[in-house]
């Protein structure tokens, strides 16, 4: 006779246990059902183990997740910043000194073309490397200002951000079983996306009574110790330190560089255009003899022109990577904003330097200021204040023992006073305050954290 069972199966390994429900027609026709192959005593003791039912269990099961994702850390930035605005809706005044995100508008030609360029139709997919104007004026710009010539229509690709151009930018250059040299103080984003392209991050550390700056001959020993080594991530003006790689330090890494020529430079240089040294200048990495055929340098215009939320970056290359990144980015956003780029040329052709140069004055007057606070307090230190981007990162090591994410939280709750935690950026111990905020709100700022610590 026919009759209509449901059979559960239990599979189990060392990670999970999965249940899996199906129903079957057995045909008993003068047979025991010990007689049937797939009830046997074996059978039933073999790896899976089946128990009969009359009804039909029905058991969820989750699809997993991709394991890399257990190897990365979220960005502490964004978590902190993320309570933050939580805060906020929930109605509390939080004073943020956590993102790096200029308080100032664009200047009103970036905006106008952008309207324009919305009012006259330029609502379209571009190419995926950028508008030739775009290029074009991105070029000009690096040939006149950094000494450094690129062609434009093979050597330039415009990204949805400098954050995109880094993570092509890596994809390109190394992958499974390379290493990438991170120099601690770092960015959180750059071990992280070692590991999103399957490469391993290696940490260089640097001393504070540096400045946090490359030392070459640790340079020298990182590389010779890690033969796997493909790329050396240089972020120049740094975030989170602030400190800025002289010519002459840069050329002293590149001499370095001349005995292992299979590694990358990856010249992250999206805060050159704010450098408080007395001739203001941030030399680019490709600039230097022998380092143009291979340094990746990153730019854009979120920190300059205050356009953070234009989300627009660019890579600039020799050509074969500059043709890898764009077949990435071709598979991965396509083009990045049509309105954004228009508003991209606008920022390197209409602002005058005389916008950028004030900026760059008032961001030194709140860098001198913050700085000129943190000496007040008791138990803070910055060894060598920063000369480039909008960064300090105090040692406060003497507080809790310098668990500096506790540090952070309870200043939050207490103070409704948002710092990010050094211990995501590499530096246990310290703190990072953005100063690309009002004077207003940076007065309020440090007189909170000096309330709180001296609470302590």
């Amino acid at each position: 006779r026919s009759s209509s069972l449901s059979i559960i199966a239990v599979a189990t390994n060392s990670t999970m246990t999965r249940t899996v429900v199906f129903t079957a027609t057995a045909i008993l026709i003068g047979q025991s059902l010990s007689s049937c192959a797939a009830f046997s005593p074996a059978a039933s003791t073999s790896s899976f183990s089946f128990a009969l039912s009359n009804d039909a269990v029905n058991t969820p099961v989750e699809p997993p997740l991709n394991p890399l994702l257990s190897q990365i850390k979220p960005s502490k930035t964004v978590e902190v910043f993320s309570l933050v605005k939580q805060m906020e809706a929930e109605g509390e005044t939080v004073t943020s000194l956590c993102v790096g995100e200029p308080d100032f508008a664009p200047p009103q030609c970036v905006l106008d073309a952008a309207t324009a360029a919305m009012n006259g139709g330029q609502t379209r997919y571009t190419a995926v490397t950028g508008t030739a104007d775009l290029r074009k004026a991105i070029a000009e710009d690096l040939k006149s200002r950094k000494g450094v010539e690129y062609n434009p229509v093979t050597e330039i690709v415009v990204g949805n951000g400098a954050k995109q151009c880094v993570y092509q930018g890596l994809l390109a250059a190394c992958g499974a079983g390379d290493e990438v040299i991170v120099p601690a103080p770092y960015w959180p984003s750059y071990p992280e996306m070692a590991l999103l392209v399957g490469a391993s991050p290696v940490i260089l550390e640097t001393s504070v009574d540096d400045g946090y700056l490359i030392n070459p001959d640790a340079l020298d020993k990182c590389l010779e110790e890690h033969p796997k080594a493909k790329v050396l991530m240089l972020c120049n003006p740094s975030n989170p330190t602030g400190g800025v790689h002289s010519t002459e330090l840069l050329t002293q890494i590149a001499k370095v560089l001349e005995k292992y020529p299979n590694v990358v430079i990856l010249a992250d240089e999206i805060y050159e255009r704010l450098v408080y040294t007395d001739d203001g200048q941030c030399t680019s990495f490709a600039s230097l003899p022998g380092m143009f055929s291979r340094t990746i340098t990153i730019n854009g215009f979120s920190k300059s022109h205050a356009m953070t939320g234009f989300r627009l970056g660019y890579l600039a290359a020799p050509e074969r990577f500059a043709k890898a990144t764009s077949v990435l980015q071709g598979q991965i956003t396509s083009c990045a904003s049509s309105v954004s780029q228009a508003a991209g040329v606008s920022a390197l052709n209409d602002v005058d330097d005389s916008w950028l140069e004030n900026n760059v004055v008032i961001m030194k007057e709140k860098r001198d200021y913050v700085l000129q606070e943190l000496a007040k307090m008791d138990g803070v230190s910055v060894s060598v204040p920063p000369n480039g981007a909008f960064y300090v990162l105090p040692d406060v090591s003497k507080y809790y023992n310098g668990d500096d994410t506790q540090l952070c939280l309870d200043l939050l709750k207490e103070k409704k006073l948002a710092l990010v935690p050094g211990e995501s950026f590499g530096a246990p111990g310290t703190v990072r305050i953005s100063y690309a905020t009002s004077m207003e709100e940076l007065e309020t700022a440090m007189t909170k954290l000096r309330e709180f610590l001296e609470s302590l």
